[in-house]
């Protein structure tokens, strides 16, 4: 496979857990997918571990093609990544948290793939 296209599958991977963890991390969501309400621990580390994730996506992009190009297709990939959220939050959200906590560990995997 191309190192292409393992950073663009890893970029959004990662993209998708981090806009997930986001979502998780209002109320709403969390109430839906959990049925209560998160502590503000849980919150903060939501947050925080969307952050990173998003922020993990970043050097894949930038390995695979330049600085320049590969910014705008990581820009790409957290649009891409929080399309699917859009649709599934709403309708499944339990499957949704399940399907992120799923994808991040082997999008973290294709990281060691990359040069």
């Amino acid at each position: 496979m191309s190192n292409t296209l393992i950073a663009g599958a890893a970029a959004l991977g990662l993209a998708y857990g981090g806009m997930t963890l986001l979502c998780l991390a209002m109320d709403r969501h969390h109430q839906q997918a959990w049925g209560r309400e998160p502590s503000r621990r849980q919150r903060v580390g939501l947050r925080g571990g969307g952050a990173l994730l998003l922020a993990l996506a970043l050097p894949p992009c930038v390995a695979a093609w330049s600085a320049t190009v590969g910014i705008v297709l990581w820009l790409g990939f957290l649009s891409a990544g929080a399309l699917p959220l859009v649709f599934l939050l709403p309708y499944a959200p339990r499957a949704t948290a399940w399907s992120a906590l799923l994808l991040v560990p082997a999008a973290l995997a294709g990281l060691m793939w990359l040069p």
